[in-house]
């Protein structure tokens, strides 16, 4: 079985910074994309942004291009989400997510497997 946690989140002012982790289990990570995806309160999920398996190659969403940055450690299992210049609209919960294939994707409904999520909340 996988699992993915979440860890990083917290409250942060308007222009700061967050990195957030995962780390995953169950299955050889090193093999599929990952990815963030958030939520806001009365919205619904979004892409935020995806690596593939290698590491080489990402892909982010229009709203956080240039400020966001994904990254993964296949050694030790963990895609990680380096967030700065943090804006009220970031707030929202992340949730970290296992493709179900090695490349890229946008859509939710290629990724297999999701963590808990964690909150992300950035105040003006």
């Amino acid at each position: 079985q996988v699992h993915l946690v979440e860890s990083g989140g917290g409250l942060v002012q308007t222009g700061g910074s967050l990195r957030l982790s995962c780390a995953a289990s169950g299955r050889t990570f090193s093999n599929y994309a990952m990815g963030w995806f958030r939520q806001a309160p009365g919205k619904e999920r979004e892409f935020v942004a995806t690596i593939n398996w290698k590491g080489g190659t990402t892909y982010y969403a229009d709203s956080v291009k240039g400020r966001f940055t994904i990254s993964r450690d296949n050694a030790k299992n963990t895609v990680n989400l380096q967030m700065n210049n943090l804006k009220p609209e970031d707030t929202a919960v992340y949730f970290c997510a296992g493709s179900i294939y090695s490349s890229i994707s946008v859509s939710s409904s290629e990724y297999g497997y999701w963590g808990q999520g964690t909150q992300v909340t950035v105040s003006s």
